[in-house]
């Protein structure tokens, strides 16, 4: 009688205690920590240190392999031809067929149509180069989404010569154009002279000569300090057009399907960091082995 019971609690919901804050308020809970894939997929998309080796290795297989497919596209002359003729007909319907008159009055000038061969066949490649090593010194936050836009930028470019082969102005039928390397004798050109058949010369639209070089512009242009290298950024992929039509390389359109390009380089840039290359941090933050991020300048 004197004995005092203990009733558990059945069928009732037993109180869960809850983390109180200092106002009295129970404390948010913790946010659940994201997935493993969701880890690994925001590490991909979010800028890192580049590594020399791997950067290296990347553009020797990346160049091989563009110019791999490139040059495996069936060259598909009688429809490369077609295509030039009905170009050239477009612009002249648009009033803006200039490659001619561009082609034959820079051919009179020697010492200035040899240098534009030359120009053509080289800064190609060093300017495009060079800025990928400035990037690489200088901003390596930044790097990998300018690359990345080059890379997207070139691999567009493949589709368009394989679905579009285009022939360039001086391989025309009824020889109006002027090979400028083939007359002056200059070796300034992969698609002339005995290095024609290293290359598919039907590979004319898109022109990557804008597309690299107004890469380059951009990239120098937005992320130069000095205004006299800001302003060569800007002049660089104009000289370019300029030589590409002097040259009887290219149409203006070429340039045109160039620019799309890249404008498409930029879009798969901005989906994957979710902001132009050029807004993200100049140097990426270093990390100590296991700890965390050590903040660092923009």
């Amino acid at each position: 009688m004197g004995d005092s019971t203990v009733t558990p609690l059945e069928g009732r919901e037993q109180a869960v205690p809850q983390p109180v804050t200092t106002g009295g308020a129970p404390a948010p809970l913790p946010a659940p920590a994201p997935s493993s894939g969701r880890r690994r997929l925001g590490r991909l998309r979010s800028p890192r240190r580049p590594r020399l080796w791997f950067e290296i290795l990347l553009i020797a297989v990346s160049y091989w392999t563009y110019s791999l497919i490139r040059n495996a596209v069936p060259e598909q002359r009688a429809e490369a031809l077609r295509n030039a003729d009905w170009i050239w007909q477009a612009e002249q319907r648009l009033g803006a067929a200039f490659e001619e008159s561009v082609n034959h009055a820079v051919n009179s000038v020697t010492w200035l149509i040899v240098g534009m061969n030359y120009y053509y066949a080289t800064l190609h490649f060093v300017v495009t180069l060079g800025v990928l090593v400035w990037l690489y010194r200088s901003h390596p936050g930044r790097y990998a989404a300018t690359r990345l836009v080059l890379f997207a930028t070139t691999a567009v470019a493949l589709v368009g010569y394989y679905f579009y082969p285009l022939a360039p102005p001086r391989l025309m039928s009824g020889g109006a154009f002027v090979d400028t390397v083939m007359v002056h004798q200059t070796w300034g050109s992969m698609a002339s002279g005995d290095l024609k058949h290293m290359s598919n010369q039907y590979a004319a639209m898109p022109s990557m000569h804008i597309g690299w070089s107004l890469w380059c512009g951009l990239t120098i242009f937005a992320l130069a300090r000095l205004p006299w290298a800001r302003i060569l950024g800007l002049l660089y992929p104009v000289v370019t057009l300029v030589v590409i039509v002097a040259t009887a390389n290219h149409f203006w359109l070429d340039a045109v399907g160039g620019v799309l390009c890249l404008a498409f380089g930029f879009t798969v840039a901005g989906l994957w960091y979710g902001t132009l290359p050029y807004s993200l941090p100049r140097v990426v933050p270093e990390r100590e082995p296991g700890g965390p991020l050590l903040p660092t300048k923009a």
